[in-house]
């Protein structure tokens, strides 16, 4: 780190989020005098989670849906510190690193995600793999992928949780170990295919109309969905539901509601019931007016929203400018959250379904007009001036 200097403030980010990545692009354009720029993060490749069933799919590859951070943050003369963050000092103002000395900063902002709430179920932690972080999951899936490709018996693969990410996530998977097994010339019917949800229907939040595009999408590629089954132990192999039902199989992925970083609680910010991190209409802490926080690990107290990649992307502007503002001791301004977004759900054959509120619409076309916003998002932040 550089020598302190009074008259410099530090400016460090935690996390590369979707949020953060147009925090760098924002100053990077319209830089700060005397702001010095830390960003710390525990991988340099972030991913964008609007590609990750694409890049399970096949259809895009590691670099196509990742952005590379170090560059980002040499674009905007900040300094990238690949580390996780373990704690935080509020009162000495300091982050907690877990390879590194305590990084002090004058402000800080926190876009550090979310993961699979798997505390809550024995088991789960032991027995499953969480979807998040995206980086950990590829790994996984990489290793999975290469042994169900060698598989000659009867294998059961099992993603709990029956949300758009976790429909999306089986239908991408089924739809590549087909391919690459018909490839390979091997038995596609040796893989059986499990969606196990506690709900009475998939995709609940969503419009009934999506609701059975999916169900009828999962019902005609022999995907068997295990309704009403709220998990409550996980053994190796084995889910166990509570209204009585034991269910087997050979790989279990966890990918239900978000859970939070235990590490802000514990350092006194509020936070709501579930641990993230409590946010006023300005993205300042609650409890901490020199502390932001936006994408999953906020809770935005006045406008909750559910946790997603299009919630954090559009928090990328205004926590940019509130930054800003508060270097420049100006008033934070209020941001008011849209109270419906676009969502684009794929089924892994480069094909989707488009919906917000009551309007759905399909088709390979939509799939396209994904994959167009998707790699736009990537090159905004990768195709970096010289």
């Amino acid at each position: 780190m550089s020598e302190s200097n009074s008259s410099v403030k530090n400016l460090v980010l935690v996390g590369g989020g979707h949020s953060h990545v147009e925090v760098l692009r924002n100053f990077a354009v319209n830089p700060i005098k005397d702001v010095r720029i830390t960003l710390v993060c525990r991988d340099r490749h972030t991913p964008y989670s609007g590609m990750l069933p694409g890049l399970i799919a096949g259809h895009y590859n590691f670099d196509e849906t990742h952005i590379d951070l170090e560059p980002l943050a040499q674009y905007c003369n900040a300094e990238f510190l690949q580390d996780e963050v373990i704690g935080l000092d509020p009162a000495r103002k300091q982050v907690l690193c877990a390879d590194h000395p305590p990084l002090s900063y004058d402000l800080l902002s926190i876009n550090i995600g979310s993961a699979p709430a798997t505390r809550q179920v024995p088991g789960a932690d032991e027995y499953t793999v969480p979807v998040k972080p995206i980086s950990r999951f590829f790994a996984h899936w990489e290793r999975m992928r290469t042994r169900l490709l060698e598989e000659q018996k009867a294998t059961h693969v099992a993603v709990v949780g029956g949300g758009a990410g976790g429909v999306e996530l089986l239908l991408a998977m089924q739809f590549r170990l087909r391919q690459d097994r018909s490839a390979k010339g091997l038995d596609t019917e040796k893989l059986h295919f499990h969606l196990v949800t506690d709900k009475d229907s998939v995709l609940p939040t969503h419009d009934l109309r999506v609701q059975n595009i999916f169900t009828n999408e999962l019902n005609a590629r022999g995907i068997q969905i295990h309704n009403n089954c709220r998990v409550n132990d996980v053994r190796s192999g084995k889910l166990f539901c509570e209204n009585g039902e034991a269910l087997t199989f050979d790989e279990i992925l966890w990918v239900t509601s978000a859970g939070a970083a235990r590490w802000p609680a514990v350092a006194g910010l509020d936070t709501d019931t579930a641990g993230f991190i409590a946010v006023c209409d300005t993205l300042q802490s609650t409890s901490h007016p020199e502390i932001y926080a936006a994408g999953d690990i906020a809770a935005m107290i006045d406008h909750p929203r559910p946790k997603s990649g299009a919630v954090a992307v559009r928090q990328g502007p205004p926590l940019a400018e509130n930054l800003r503002r508060h270097l420049q001791g100006m008033p934070a301004r209020p941001y008011i959250p849209q109270p419906h977004y676009l969502a684009i759900i794929s089924t892994g054959n480069r094909y989707a379904v488009a919906t917000r509120g009551k309007w759905t619409m399909t088709g390979h076309w939509m799939w396209r007009f994904k994959d167009w916003i998707d790699r736009r998002f990537i090159t905004k932040y990768s195709d970096l001036p010289h």
